[in-house]
């Protein structure tokens, strides 16, 4: 019974965790493996920037 138990709980915290690890990845839009700690290289920030100059400009261009 115990040792049912014991197995259980681990289970769920080692789910939680990992499921942690990748929703944060997943919400970054890096990779599911990669370290979620770990800052973005300046190439990658530079061109998520321009991602996000074009995404506003084209909106603001449809006049939304």
């Amino acid at each position: 019974m115990f040792r049912t138990l014991r197995n259980l709980i681990t289970g769920l915290v080692i789910g939680l965790l990992l499921g942690l690890w990748f929703g944060v990845n997943i919400g970054k839009d890096q990779p599911w493996w990669s370290n979620p700690f770990a800052e973005p290289e300046v190439g990658e920030q530079l061109k998520r920037t321009g991602d996000q100059l074009r995404e506003r400009g084209a909106d603001i261009i449809r006049g939304e």
